[in-house]
């Protein structure tokens, strides 16, 4: 479609989510090269364009078009976006940079120790996320049926069934140790 701004706009005042991305193709590559220009990241840029079209589509009942275009209001909110950006990022840097690092003597630094992540690892693909999503996230049995589209007596024997073989792998493992 070949519609003007003025148009497009009409349009988006309706509440139409292709005409916010008609004119989002239209103009995201103008505004982008502005954010670019203030800012020192692409990935910045890209995001400031991004929060001004949200911001367009939140506030399209206030905002001021200038000869039946919003591409002025859009070109000041990217610039506002693109200074909150960089101001947040030079905090963030130097937040860092006092703050003193440490090791996490509780992350492991190697490969698993114990054999329970390889254990893991060697269960059936429909065992694991069972124990994934109850054992290690703390799913209910109930929440985890749902996610993975089972009952919850599938889940329950999947898990027994995991739990059992993992017991045995375990028992292996500790009679290698002793």
């Amino acid at each position: 479609m070949d519609d003007d701004d003025a148009a497009l706009w009409e349009r988006v005042l309706t509440g139409d989510e292709a005409a916010l991305a008609m004119l989002f193709d239209r103009h995201e590559a103008r505004l982008f090269r502005h954010a670019r220009r203030l800012l020192t990241a692409r990935e910045d840029a890209k995001d400031a364009v991004t929060i001004g079209f949200f911001e367009l589509w939140r506030k399209r009942e206030s905002v001021r078009l200038v000869d039946g275009s919003p591409l002025p209001w859009l070109l000041n909110t990217v610039s506002n976006c693109a200074r909150n950006l960089e101001r947040s990022g030079r905090r963030y840097r130097t937040l860092l940079a006092r703050t003193p690092v440490a090791s996490n003597p509780g992350a492991p630094k190697g490969p698993d120790e114990t054999g329970v992540l390889a254990a893991l690892k060697r269960l059936p693909a429909r065992e694991q996320s069972v124990v994934v999503l109850t054992v290690l996230e703390g799913y209910p049995d109930r929440a985890a049926a749902e996610t993975l589209g089972i009952p919850v007596g599938t889940v329950k024997s999947r898990l027994a069934r995991a739990k059992a073989k993992l017991r045995e792998e375990m028992a292996s493992i500790e009679g290698a140790w002793a």
